[in-house]
């Protein structure tokens, strides 16, 4: 129906048509309503999912845990070259299984190195065991205690997740975060942890100008006070996770695992490996997201072309 229906008479309309019209102007109303009205209590989450996103609607302003339809499916042996940085938080994540002390974990460094795998694996390998996952948009950290209200009491362990963290100055989501972390008054329960990742060690753009210690920067008269405020977020993670470049001899490690998980034999893994060198010369980058993406275009050229070098 092109016209609106409130342009459209019901004179002269079938029963049917007649309806269709009564509904839409009925739609209208409620859409107008629900502008105006206060927003209604959420829904319940589907406490049966392992993982969810925090939505906010954008017309209400109410957020909601959305159950994620598709978990990945990601094992932690599948990560290659990180075997520190995994050790530490599995032995982390253990801990809060079992209800003893863990820290909070901010996991920094090298891009598509495995930050974010990570947390995904460890969904997969303890999901069956009561971990659970929420993912949360740096620009809705100010809604943590929302969902906070919603789990707590509840008997799985569930890890707030925020993924690719990164602040401008003056952002609110800062604040948000650095309060929850510091233990405000509404305290984060103990079933829950906050997990992070960044490329940025301190979350924020630092500047040459401020490691002088001798010069004022723009107007701020106690230049090193100001520098302190910026890493006293990070600082309030307790357990941090550096990931640096992989080395050749690691990258190829994690591109013959990836070839293998695809069902290539080891002659097969041996012939891409110049290819898979020159992948990364062109990508400008040795990880493991990159190492992922040339198995998949290494393995999906050659069987399009019958199994033949592509």
């Amino acid at each position: 129906m092109n016209k609106s229906a409130s342009s459209i008479p019901r004179e002269g309309l079938s029963g049917a048509d007649a309806l269709a019209v009564l509904l839409l102007r009925a739609e209208a109303v409620l859409a107008r309503l629900e502008a105006v009205l206060p927003p209604m209590a959420d829904m319940e989450p589907d406490w049966s999912a392992a993982a969810w996103r925090w939505v906010v609607n954008k017309r209400s302003g109410v957020g909601t845990l959305v159950a994620v339809p598709k978990v990945s499916t990601m094992q932690l042996n599948d990560l290659r070259d990180i075997d520190e940085q995994k050790a530490r938080l599995v032995a982390n994540t253990e801990q809060f299984l079992a209800g003893r002390p863990a820290n909070n974990v901010l996991m920094t460094g090298a891009r598509g190195c495995g930050k974010s795998s990570l947390v995904r694996a460890l969904l997969t390998g303890y999901q069956e065991v009561g971990l659970r996952v929420i993912e949360i948009d740096k620009h809705d950290l100010r809604e943590i205690p929302d969902i906070v209200g919603l789990i707590a009491g509840r008997p799985e362990k569930f890890i707030l997740f925020c993924d690719d963290l990164s602040f401008e100055a003056g952002e609110a989501g800062y604040t948000a975060l650095k309060s929850v972390l510091d233990g405000s008054v509404s305290a984060v329960p103990d079933n829950v942890l906050i997990y992070a990742t960044s490329n940025r060690r301190h979350l924020m753009p630092e500047y040459f100008s401020e490691n002088a210690a001798t010069k004022h920067v723009d107007d701020e008269v106690h230049p090193a006070e100001a520098i302190e405020e910026k890493i006293s977020l990070s600082e309030r993670f307790g357990l941090w996770l550096s990931f640096y470049p992989f080395s050749q001899e690691a990258y190829l490690n994690i591109v013959n695992g990836w070839l293998a998980h695809y069902g290539l034999e080891q002659r097969e893994i041996a012939e891409a490996r110049q290819h898979a060198l020159n992948w990364a010369v062109g990508r400008g980058s040795r990880s493991g997201r990159v190492a992922e993406q040339f198995a998949r275009d290494w393995v999906g050229q050659r069987a399009g072309h019958g199994g033949e070098s592509a």
